[in-house]
């Protein structure tokens, strides 16, 4: 059976995983399973290496003796539990691998929670958190590899996901960590919870994200009912780039791909919005095949 790659940073209570911010974790979940405290590889050397193993697709064309790989690491968004995030990594792996995605996928498990009104908790816990997305995943997944073993590492964050990356990226530069040359390939943002104003050129918030970056790419979708709650809701936030895309000041290296009239053709459409509304209640009836683990009575 498949085993799923996680690294999460969720504290342990009662023998489950909470909603609170806790030591790294690497895990090997068995497919079909939601994570777990058992599946803890204990040995992170053993990770990683099994890890870069099954990044590993074939050989670098120029160097016939050095391997090539790709891993993607999912940074998961506001209001996710681990059902949730583990449903959604499964249907990624599998629909990147139906287009011909050859390389391996990682997920950041940070600390949110399923409750709606987590909001600004969850970002807290999100940027506690984003730190560790380098130092305990990126950087030393660019520690272990040499001449002979060629891995691209690819960041996908959705919704507050974006906000982890970006803050993981600017943390770890302030930090002034040793080695801190790491740079990633692709970065992508889906329904991106930052700020549009915050990826122009130049600016403080985005300056480490674009230097460890050779790309950015962000969708955006202006009928995102979810951020363009963002003014009214959340404290009187500027305008998300997962709603209005990237501004025109943005790097040469972000390119921004607007998703608005495909998301806008099942409104229009009746047989279209039957045919989505279908493919949500087969991921729903998937997602509710997962059991949660048990509600500990006492605090730890």
């Amino acid at each position: 059976m498949a085993e799923q790659f996680v690294m999460c940073a969720r504290d342990v209570r009662c023998g489950a995983f909470v909603a609170e911010p806790g030591r790294i974790r690497y895990l090997l979940v068995p497919e079909g399973k939601l994570p777990s405290p058992r599946h803890e590889l204990r040995s992170k050397a053993e990770w990683f290496k099994r890890l870069r193993q099954a990044a590993t697709w074939g050989k670098d064309a120029r160097d016939p003796a050095a391997d090539r790989g790709d891993l993607l690491v999912f940074i998961h968004g506001y209001n996710n539990d681990q059902a949730i995030v583990i449903q959604r990594h499964a249907r990624l792996k599998q629909d990147l691998h139906a287009v011909g995605f050859k390389g391996e996928v990682l997920s950041f498990d940070w600390p949110s929670d399923q409750r709606a009104l987590n909001y600004v908790e969850d970002r807290h816990d999100a940027k506690l958190t984003a730190m560790t997305l380098v130092t305990d995943g990126v950087r030393r997944l660019a520690e272990r590899q040499g001449p002979a073993c060629t891995i691209n590492i690819h960041l996908l964050g959705h919704s507050t996901g974006a906000y982890v990356i970006r803050e993981a990226c600017d943390d770890a530069d302030d930090a002034r960590l040793a080695n801190n040359s790491w740079t990633v390939s692709q970065v992508v943002f889906i329904a991106g919870d930052i700020s549009a104003g915050s990826l122009s050129d130049g600016n403080s918030a985005t300056q480490a994200l674009y230097r460890h970056c050779v790309r950015l790419t962000n969708y955006s979708n202006l009928h995102d009912s979810v951020l363009k709650l963002s003014n009214a809701k959340r404290l009187g936030m500027a305008p998300r780039v997962g709603r209005v895309g990237l501004p025109g000041d943005a790097p040469r290296k972000a390119v921004n791909v607007d998703c608005s009239a495909s998301f806008a053709r099942p409104r229009d459409d009746a047989a279209l919005r039957q045919q989505d509304q279908n493919g949500d209640n087969r991921r729903l009836r998937a997602l509710l095949a997962y059991r949660q683990p048990p509600v500990c009575a006492r605090p730890v």
